[in-house]
């Protein structure tokens, strides 16, 4: 399987609007579109913080990777649509 990931930003102010128009316009063109193997969409959005984002990685851990990402990335699941297929 294959995910594709997209992202957008916007201004807070602008951030409800952007929402509404993905879920009642944007994402329903492309479950229109019935793609062949489509399996779904997963809006999610998050605002910029503190600094909450830098990984934890146990020194155990780090000893059986070759290599990881030092930060990680945190968003609020705001829409999921399953696909047809």
């Amino acid at each position: 399987m294959i995910s594709r990931i997209w992202h957008g930003w916007t201004t807070r102010g602008n951030a409800d609007k952007y929402e509404t128009m993905l879920r009642e316009e944007i994402f329903v063109g492309i479950e229109n579109r019935h793609i062949r193997g489509f399996k779904g969409i997963q809006l999610l959005r998050r605002e910029a913080g503190e600094d909450y984002e830098m990984a934890v990685v146990p020194d155990k851990a780090r000893t059986a990777l070759s290599h990881f990402d030092g930060r990680s990335q945190h968003y609020e699941m705001r829409v999921e649509r399953k696909g047809s297929e």
